[in-house]
């Protein structure tokens, strides 16, 4: 005899959200991938990924809700004490499971890419970075999170075909973000983004350990220079519209960066449309690029780098801590 009592409901998942195919998810990951694990963060407004190296250099990936064609997620609005679902986890195994369908193609592509990694869209080599042939993954990608400390899974959908990869989440260590002050820019420059992945072709056949960043009111207006072992060369900027669309400055700012961790984010310079380039009174570099995608919908990647101590510096902490004893 069947029971009188009805049978409950399946649990919903805490998250879940579906997209129409794999490509943009992709593309954006792939640009933060200088760190092997990511913290991610699930808000109602997206998902956010962050990569963090040593707390000198953070790169921030945030997927619009916009991006899926779907997008659910399961917390009380009226328990203000519920967190939003965070963990850490394993960047290069998620993109292994988003690019599960043409990763042959992908493999080739990404091939070329590092035996030429400064390649500029100026010089022909940008494709459209989200259609069909650069990546190859049409289809449906699921994501889903059943609760805390569940894997992370994807699912993806092709011709009837259903792959299902869980990855391990990990409890977060919830770095802080580097601090950048937005009341005390020293300058902001908007430009093309493929003008500074052009810039940084032009030092890295000198193998640099460092890259100085220099914005001042007058000429050189913008300029990047570096040195190594086979000689020194320095990369500047007019200030026309033509080239900076917009062009601040309020003092003249200098700073010195680990060249590799500018070169981190090429990725994003090759896929991005504009660069918002500024710097703040504290000597932190913040990169923002802004990246169109299909539907005419516009996704940010966010990087910010820690300078090189100067002497200066130096200096003035050595006289601080005198007036201090």
């Amino acid at each position: 005899m069947a029971s009188s009592a009805g049978s409950a409901p399946p649990q919903q998942p805490l998250f879940r959200a579906v997209a129409s195919s794999t490509r943009q998810i992709y593309q954006l990951l792939k640009c933060i991938s200088f760190t092997p694990k990511v913290q991610v963060q699930i808000t109602e407004d997206g998902i956010r990924f962050t990569a963090d190296h040593s707390h000198v250099m953070q790169g921030v990936a945030f997927l619009d809700k916009t991006l899926f064609t779907s997008y659910t997620l399961n917390v009380a609005a009226e328990d203000e004490g519920a967190s939003l679902p965070q963990f850490q986890m394993n960047l290069a195994a998620l993109l292994e499971a988003l690019q599960i369908f043409g990763a042959t193609d992908v493999a080739a592509r990404a091939a070329k890419a590092e035996a030429e990694a400064y390649r500029s869209n100026l010089r022909n080599y940008r494709p459209d970075a989200f259609n069909h042939q650069a990546l190859g993954m049409p289809g449906t990608c699921c994501i889903m999170y059943e609760q805390d400390g569940s894997p992370l899974s994807i699912i993806l959908e092709e011709t009837g075909v259903n792959t299902q990869c869980n990855l391990v989440t990990y409890t977060p260590e919830s770095p802080d973000d580097i601090p950048f002050n937005r009341d005390d820019l020293s300058f902001k420059i908007i430009m093309q983004a493929r003008w500074l992945l052009d810039a940084l072709s032009e030092l890295a056949p000198l193998a640099p350990i460092r890259i100085t960043i220099t914005a001042s009111p007058n000429k050189p207006y913008l300029s990047l220079s570096s040195g190594g072992g086979l000689g020194s060369a320095s990369v500047n900027f007019s200030s026309g519209r033509d080239l900076l669309e917009t062009f601040s400055v309020q003092d003249p700012w200098a700073q010195s960066f680990k060249f590799d961790f500018i070169k981190s984010a090429s990725e994003a310079m090759r896929i991005a449309n504009k660069v918002s380039f500024r710097g703040d009174g504290q000597g932190v570099l913040s990169l923002q690029f802004m990246v169109e995608v299909e539907g005419g919908a516009v996704s940010f990647l966010d990087f910010r780098f820690i300078p090189y101590v100067t002497q200066e510096d130096e200096e003035t902490e050595y006289e601080e801590d005198e007036d201090d004893s």
